[in-house]
């Protein structure tokens, strides 16, 4: 099986590249694992021209494709998000926006094929877990619209640097654990 783990923060060096780090390392015993950083990859803005919902494509040709193909190899795609203002990344949000081509509220659309899995890591540098709720809570509406399978989420507070992580590593051990033996 493959995995995807995504960075959804534009920052390749910091708590949340750390994550992503650690799960796909977690996860190689296994899956096969790629991990991406959303700033990788060169892509606009959703124009909101609705052209998408007649076509099921964008009229914009960039590496949102790119990035897409990933998600359609995989058969698990852990997202991992830090809070930016109390939500997802910027970068982030505006992936998801160009996904619309994807989204399961209009016909026609594209679709990616069934049976995947998504899990959600978020991480705040603040003590409450409300915050990261909120983030886990956009990633997996992300997922339901392009049809795949919320099956977790884990939220970690007062991370700012990635030194941070020491305490928490049970933490995401255990949830790894949880990816490699999902409960049936």
């Amino acid at each position: 099986m493959n995995v995807l783990v995504v960075n959804c923060s534009p920052v390749r060096n910091g708590a949340t590249a750390e994550i992503v780090h650690i799960v796909a390392e977690q996860l190689s015993d296994s899956f096969t694992v790629k991990s991406v950083c959303i700033d990788d990859y060169n892509f606009s803005f959703c124009r909101g021209c609705r052209r998408c919902h007649a076509t099921a494509k964008c009229v914009q040709h960039d590496d949102i494709d790119l990035i897409m193909d990933e998600f359609e190899r995989a058969d698990v795609i852990v997202c991992v998000a830090p809070s930016y203002w109390a939500d997802i990344p910027g970068q982030f949000k505006a992936f998801i926006d160009r996904c619309t081509p994807w989204c399961n509220t209009h016909e026609p659309h594209a679709s990616l094929s069934s049976g995947k899995k998504g899990y959600a890591i978020a991480l705040r540098t603040g003590p409450s877990m409300g915050e990261c709720q909120r983030i886990i809570g956009s990633i997996e509406h992300f997922y339901g619209h392009l049809e795949i399978e919320c099956c977790g989420s884990l939220g970690l507070c007062s991370i700012e640097y990635k030194e941070a992580l020491e305490p928490h590593m049970n933490e995401l051990k255990d949830f790894c654990t949880k990816i490699k033996s999902p409960r049936k």
